[in-house]
C-alpha cells in the first residue's frame, strides 16, 4: 500500500541542492509523485509530493532535521493521500497580463472563490514591458469548473470583471 507525504523546501538557491534533495528521497526508497521548483529571488523552494511504503515515508520524515541541517534548507511535511478524482469538473486556463499593481492576485483569486471555483494551480510574475519598461505582471492559473456551470456565463462574468478591473485576459479549455 502507497503511503504519502507533502514536503516544501526552502534554502538559498544554489547547484547541487536539488540533487542532495533528490538523493535522500530516493536513498530512504520513497518516489516523487509530483513535484514544483522555483527560485524566488535568491531562494529556492521546492513543494513535492512523496510515494513509498509506510517504513520509506518514515524514514524520510526521520531524516528531514538532519537534513535540513546538512543543506542549509528549511523543510516542512505533512502526511496525505493520494487526490481523488472526480468527474464532475473540467480543467481551464486563465491567463491575465496586466500593469502591476497591489491586490491583482486576490482580486482574481476572490473572483473564482466566490464561486466555489477550485485552483489548481498558479504562477504569477512581474516584469519590465519592452520598450517602455512600464511595470507588468502576469498570472497564470488552472481552474476546475464545475460542469454543471454555465460555462458561457463564467467566461462573461470572468471578462466583465476583468475590463472592468484593466486586465487582458483568456479563459480556454486545457487540451
Amino acid at each position: 500500500m502507497q503511503n504519502f507525504i507533502a514536503i516544501s523546501v526552502i534554502g538559498t538557491n544554489r547547484p547541487g541542492l536539488l540533487e542532495a534533495f533528490s538523493k535522500a528521497i530516493r536513498d530512504c526508497g520513497c518516489s516523487i509523485v509530483d513535484s514544483r521548483m522555483t527560485v524566488l529571488g535568491d531562494r529556492l523552494a521546492m513543494m513535492m509530493l512523496l510515494a513509498g511504503t509506510w517504513d520509506a515515508i518514515a524514514k524520510i520524515e526521520s531524516s528531514l532535521a538532519r537534513l535540513e541541517n546538512q543543506l542549509q534548507v528549511k523543510a516542512i511535511s505533512q502526511r496525505t493521500e493520494a487526490r481523488k478524482r472526480t468527474g464532475n469538473l473540467m480543467p481551464y486556463a486563465i491567463e491575465v497580463v496586466a500593469l502591476d499593481q497591489v491586490g491583482i492576485v486576490h482580486e482574481i483569486t476572490q473572483f473564482f472563490s466566490q464561486r466555489d471555483i477550485w485552483i489548481e494551480d498558479m504562477h504569477t510574475g512581474t516584469y519590465a514591458a519592452a520598450h517602455t519598461g512600464t511595470p507588468m505582471a502576469s498570472l497564470h492559473m488552472t481552474i476546475s469548473v464545475p460542469t454543471d456551470l454555465s460555462i458561457a456565463g463564467l467566461r462573461g462574468e470572468f471578462m466583465d470583471f476583468c475590463d472592468q478591473l484593466n486586465l487582458d485576459a483568456i479563459m480556454e479549455p486545457v487540451k
